[in-house]
């Protein structure tokens, strides 16, 4: 039985906002945490993806997830990191303001505010497991 790593809290955190200036989420080392502390996502260079690999979109430098509209999608990343755990007292309990959000294009979408519910569903694009 292999063990969950465990992220630990010295990692400073980034906080993740929508385009309202809301916190969303915490990034902690390559994992992205919720507001319950939940494991949603990993990140790669900028690119974040769903526990299932599937990616939806790039962390902009003010903390958004941001993809294009009309963009295509990449393929899934087959190298799933195993899933980390954090204490929840490890998650800071506020996020500081967010700075000025920069307007988007039409062409750009934010994450969260899109599409929330991609981090709590399953990948359609998975193949079954058997």
């Amino acid at each position: 039985m292999t063990e969950k790593p465990v992220v630990k809290s010295a990692e400073k955190p980034e906080f993740l906002y929508d385009t309202h200036g809301d916190w969303q989420a915490t990034r902690v080392a390559n994992y992205i945490y919720d507001g319950r502390g939940e494991y949603i996502a990993f990140v790669e260079g900028r690119a974040v993806y769903t526990r299932d690999g599937e990616w939806v979109g790039d962390l902009s430098k003010d903390g958004r997830i941001l993809r294009k509209r009309a963009g295509a999608k990449k393929p899934l990343n087959p190298n799933l990191p195993p899933k980390a755990t954090l204490k929840k007292s490890d998650l800071p309990g506020r996020a500081p303001l967010p700075q000025q959000m920069a307007e988007l294009g039409y062409d750009m979408i934010d994450v969260f505010e899109e599409d929330p519910e991609v981090f709590k569903r399953l990948s359609d694009r998975r193949p079954d497991m058997e």
